[in-house]
Formats: C-alpha cells, sequence, structure tokens
C-alpha cells in the first residue's frame, strides 16, 4: 500500500515541528539531504558511495519522496547509460541551518552515544 501524502496538521504548538519532522524523518532522507547540501549536485551512484549501508532500493524510494515534497531537484539525461542528477530545491536549502544544527549538536555529543574515536579506532585494530 502507497505511503500516505502527509496529512493536514492539527496546529497545536508543535505543528511547525511535526510538519518539518515528517518531511526529513526516518533513518535515511536528514542523510541524503546533508550530502547534497555539503556537495551540491550528485548522481545516484555517488550518493550511493556516500551511504554504503543504504540499499539501493531504500535510497530510491527516499529520493522519490524528497523529489515528491519539493525538497530535491531530480534531472535526467537523454542518453544511454541513463545519467540522473540530484540537488536540492530551493525548499530544500531553507533545511541547510537545521542541517547546520544537527551536525554541530551530533559532532558535540556523539560520544555519549557511541565509542569514544579513539577506543573505536583501537577496537577496529583489534579486529584487522
Amino acid at each position: 500500500m502507497a505511503k500516505a501524502k502527509h496529512s493536514r496538521f492539527d496546529c497545536s504548538p508543535g505543528c511547525a515541528v511535526e510538519a518539518t519532522v515528517s518531511l526529513i524523518g526516518g533513518k535515511w532522507k536528514s542523510i541524503l539531504l546533508w550530502h547534497l547540501h555539503i556537495d551540491g549536485t550528485l548522481r545516484f551512484s555517488e550518493l550511493r558511495r556516500r551511504i554504503p549501508n543504504i540499499t539501493q532500493r531504500t535510497m530510491t524510494n527516499q529520493l522519490r519522496e524528497l523529489e515528491d515534497d519539493g525538497l530535491i531537484n531530480r534531472k535526467v539525461y537523454p542518453q544511454v547509460p541513463p545519467k540522473v542528477e540530484y540537488s536540492l530545491t530551493d525548499l530544500g536549502r531553507g533545511l541547510s541551518p537545521i542541517l547546520e544544527a544537527l551536525k554541530i549538536w551530533g559532532d558535540a555529543n556523539l560520544n555519549r552515544f557511541g565509542k569514544p574515536a579513539q577506543e573505536k579506532a583501537e577496537s577496529d585494530t583489534d579486529l584487522a
């Protein structure tokens, strides 16, 4: 069954936050937006290399949803093999301060939620 388009928000005090999170929420959308924010226009394969843990199907679906919501552009070049590029729309670029704030907060607090960088490097070395 197809995902229901964004429902009407009740405009309670958190309505704007709810609307924003519904557009960029999920495991991969904000990461896709981040890479387009940082790197500009990227081809599908370039995005896939930057996010190795995402499956092709999931990435395709997430990109379609972001395009349907007006946050990214998808440009198809009529050539063989097909060339498709993705970039942020003006609306998508409006999310840049939010993405930057998430990055800053993550950098400042990542050590609270995962292994510290040095400990991770040591455990990776132990596995080699």
